[in-house]
């Protein structure tokens, strides 16, 4: 039998998903990034068992990461027959991916401003 260690997320990587999740992130989402982050690379089956994800919550998650362009993608042949093994990595730096996230919140707060002054404007007139 085949050995292997696998990262799980700690305590403060849960807070980190946590702190995404407030700003509205979906869970599955925030932890997959949360994971990606902390590892080289990993496999589906390895983000499953590190993350305490299911398969379908993976394939969900990283179909926003692929749509955001913050995944990279690669099959690795394994021996003998069945599907190549997909392995992930995040190819944009956290920092870029907070501020994704920093830039949409300002957005949203600058529209949530401006229907407030329209209110504002409205009662007055």
């Amino acid at each position: 039998m085949k050995e292997s260690t696998v990262k799980v997320l700690d305590d403060t990587d849960l807070e980190f998903a946590e702190t995404l999740r407030s700003l509205g992130v979906q869970r599955n989402v925030a932890i997959l990034i949360t994971y990606l982050a902390n590892v080289d690379e990993a496999s589906s089956r390895e983000i499953e068992m590190g993350s305490d994800l299911r398969q379908p919550e993976v394939s969900i998650a990283m179909r926003t990461l692929r749509e955001n362009e913050w995944v990279n993608e690669k099959e690795i042949k394994r021996g003998g027959k069945g599907r190549p093994m997909k392995v992930y990595t995040l190819q944009t730096q956290i920092d870029s991916i907070i501020k994704h996230f920093e830039e949409e919140k300002q957005q949203e707060s600058a529209h949530t401003m401006e229907s407030i002054q329209k209110l504002k404007d409205l009662i007055s007139t």
